[in-house]
């Protein structure tokens, strides 16, 4: 590398390391822990390359983007953050930054980048970043493992364009939040955001009624996987025929619709005109690193909504990292939540999330068997999976009771739609005693309602 790097961070060791590695490489280095003191060397013309904090003792580095862009047309500036959300990435996006990277950085990325930096001639228009910090506190788009970030930088690069965006992830990974985050921080922010359910597609004037809500702004098509054949093909008619001004089309998706495409279920025309640009957001078990930042951030949230101050023990903390969650993001947050609302300390117990882990459902991401199958073969391949998510881990205790009370609520809710709410033919079929029934409809909480059963 050749050039001179202008580094910017109050943290002694981040400039220490940086100083050496790019000094190692051949550049001349100038380091401060003074936001005051880059902004005078910008203004003097040093540096090829600017490598700043985003949080200084006396200033933003993110607010400084737009006056080193006057200053110095063309400088790239790489922006490094301990606030690891999606807000931090969109807002060094939009404030023309060259690259962005979460602490903690991995050190042999970062030359890289430096390098590309210093190689080429980087020209970016700057534009004056947006008022986005409220969005932090309700956005849980928290991490700094690769995955994410890789997720927010293609999210901050794709969300101002007018391609087709399919987000795919499991069930509670929070595919509707980065849906909102795309509109909420694009340029369509202050037009409609419309959620698409299948019965707005129905009738001549669904669709066209649908797409003048929309009024150029986002169209999003929530779990289009689950769309009948009749709902895929009015979606496809009305992207062939969308008015101006555009809408942005936006669709969610938890399955991979290419199995459901190769057995037709799933029209490959629509998966086409989808397919813009597809964003594969991870489930929270393979990015384990990211559970305490998601911790925090709920546990403020809900200090935020009145619940209470309360955090957890670190054997807490260790369990809530091991558990799969099997419900992702959305299970964590309800977790939490349900914790500081019963827990009558601050601190958070391992045994009291103990306690509520076992009281959750066993019930993974289910997958389909093959026709025929035994119901024991079934069983036993859930289990299997349940199992496998939790990899080296075991899962929480009173796994037996939380299995059988599975199978027994669906069993019991089965035999008495099947003999119409008759609670003796219901214990007679079931081959136990009508007040055990009585019991285990109160215990498990099961609705009956008694109707005749049409055979």
């Amino acid at each position: 590398m050749d050039g001179t790097v202008l580094v910017a961070d109050d943290d002694r060791t981040i400039r220490t390391v940086l100083t050496q590695a790019l000094t190692r490489a051949g550049c001349k280095v100038h380091a401060t822990a003074s936001l005051t003191t880059l902004m005078r060397w910008v203004e003097e013309g040093k540096g090829d390359l600017v490598i700043s904090d985003v949080m200084m003792p006396d200033g933003n580095g993110l607010e400084a983007l737009p006056r080193i862009a006057h200053e110095r047309p063309g400088l790239p500036v790489i922006l490094i953050s301990a606030q690891n959300t999606i807000v931090t990435a969109i807002q060094a996006a939009e404030a023309a930054a060259y690259d962005y990277l979460p602490k903690p950085f991995d050190l042999p990325d970062l030359m890289k980048r430096a390098a590309r930096a210093l190689e080429r001639k980087h020209h970016a228009t700057p534009s004056r970043p947006k008022g986005t910090q409220e969005a932090v506190d309700d956005l849980p788009l928290v991490g700094r493992t690769a995955a994410m970030q890789a997720l927010y930088r293609l999210v901050a690069r794709v969300m101002n364009t007018d391609l087709t965006v399919l987000i795919s992830g499991e069930n509670g990974t929070g595919k509707s939040l980065i849906a909102r985050a795309i509109h909420d921080f694009s340029d369509r922010r202050a037009r409609p955001f419309v959620v698409v359910q299948t019965s707005d597609l129905l009738g001549a004037d669904g669709p066209a009624t649908l797409l003048s809500r929309a009024r150029g702004g986002s169209l999003i098509f929530d779990e289009i996987s689950d769309y009948d054949d009749e709902a895929q093909a009015r979606v496809v008619r009305m992207l062939d025929a969308l008015p101006d001004p555009t809408p942005r089309i936006i669709a969610t998706a938890q399955v991979d619709l290419m199995p459901l495409i190769e057995a037709g279920r799933f029209r490959q025309d629509l998966f086409y005109r989808l397919g813009g640009v597809t964003l594969s957001v991870p489930a929270l078990r393979s990015r384990v690193e990211d559970v305490p930042l998601l911790a925090d951030h709920f546990l403020a949230r809900a200090e935020r909504d009145g619940l209470g101050v309360r955090h957890l023990s670190a054997d807490a903390m260790a369990l809530v990292c091991a558990h799969a969650w099997p419900g992702n993001v959305r299970q964590l947050e309800n977790t939490l939540r349900s914790l500081v609302a019963t827990s009558p300390e601050a601190e958070i117990t391992r045994t009291e999330v103990e306690q509520t882990l076992t009281s959750q459902p066993v019930i993974a991401p289910f997958h389909k068997g093959t026709e025929g199958e035994k119901l024991a073969d079934s069983v036993a391949r859930h289990l299997n999976r349940y199992f496998d998510l939790h990899g080296n881990n075991l899962p929480p205790p009173g796994l037996y009771d939380r299995i059988i009370r599975e199978i027994e609520i669906p069993l019991i809710e089965i035999a008495l739609e099947a003999t119409g709410g008759n609670q003796a033919k219901c214990a007679d079929l079931l081959g136990i005693n009508r007040n055990t029934l009585r019991k285990k409809i109160t215990e498990l909480d099961i609705q009956v309602t008694r109707r005749r059963k049409l055979m």
